[in-house]
C-alpha cells in the first residue's frame, strides 16, 4: 500500500469467510490514519447495478469486472480501496496484482463444515437440497488465491476488529518497507 497514492486491499474467500465483515472493521480501522477509504462490496455492487447478473459463472466474471473497474477508477483516483469479493478466479487475481495499484490480496480462508455452519444465505443448504445452484465452491470451482499477500484462517480468526488490526499493522509495516526502499 503506497502513502501517497491509492492502494487496493482486495479480500477473498467462500461466501459465509467473514470478508464483508473483515472489510468493513478494516476501513473502520484505516480510516484514522488514512484520508480517502472507501469499501466496495460485492452484493453491494449487485445491488448498486439492479441486481441485473445471474449467479453462473459468466456472470459472476461480469460481477467482478465491473468490482475491478471501479476499484480501478477509485484507486487511481488516490484512495485507498478495500473490497470484499467471493468469485476468485486465477485470471482475475492476476489482472488485479498487474493493474490495481498498491494491490494487497487477502484470502480469508475457510473449511467447507464451517461455511455450512455460518449459511446465513442459505446457499449451502440449498444447494444440498436442490434447491440452489451456481453456488461458488459446490458446483462453480472454487479456486483458492495462489499467492496471497496475506491468508487469514476464518476457523482460528480472532473478532473481526482485532483481525482488521492486524491486517492494518501488517500494511503499515509495508508502507514503512516501501518508504525506507525510496
Amino acid at each position: 500500500m503506497n502513502r501517497g497514492g491509492g492502494a487496493v486491499i482486495w479480500l477473498t474467500g467462500l461466501s459465509g469467510a467473514g470478508k464483508s465483515t473483515i472489510a468493513t472493521a478494516l476501513v473502520d480501522a484505516l480510516k484514522p490514519a488514512r484520508q480517502g477509504v472507501v469499501l466496495i462490496d460485492g452484493d453491494t455492487v449487485r445491488a448498486l447495478f439492479g441486481g441485473d447478473l445471474a449467479y453462473h459463472e459468466a456472470a459472476r466474471r461480469e460481477q467482478i469486472g465491473r468490482i475491478q473497474r471501479l476499484a480501478h477508477w477509485l484507486g487511481g483516483q488516490g484512495l485507498c480501496v478495500v473490497v470484499a469479493a467471493l468469485y476468485a478466479h486465477p485470471e482475475l487475481l492476476a489482472w488485479n496484482r498487474a493493474n490495481l495499484p498498491g494491490y494487497f490480496e487477502i484470502y480469508v480462508d475457510a473449511p467447507m463444515n464451517l461455511l455450512r455452519t455460518r449459511d446465513t444465505k442459505g446457499l449451502y443448504a440449498g444447494a444440498a437440497a436442490g434447491a440452489v445452484s451456481s453456488v461458488v465452491g459446490v458446483d462453480i470451482p472454487w479456486h483458492a488465491p495462489e499467492h496471497p499477500d496475506m491468508v487469514v484462517d476464518a476457523a482460528r480468526m480472532d473478532p473481526p476488529a482485532e483481525t482488521a488490526q492486524a491486517i492494518a499493522r501488517r500494511l503499515r509495516a509495508l508502507m514503512a518497507q516501501t518508504r525506507a526502499a525510496s
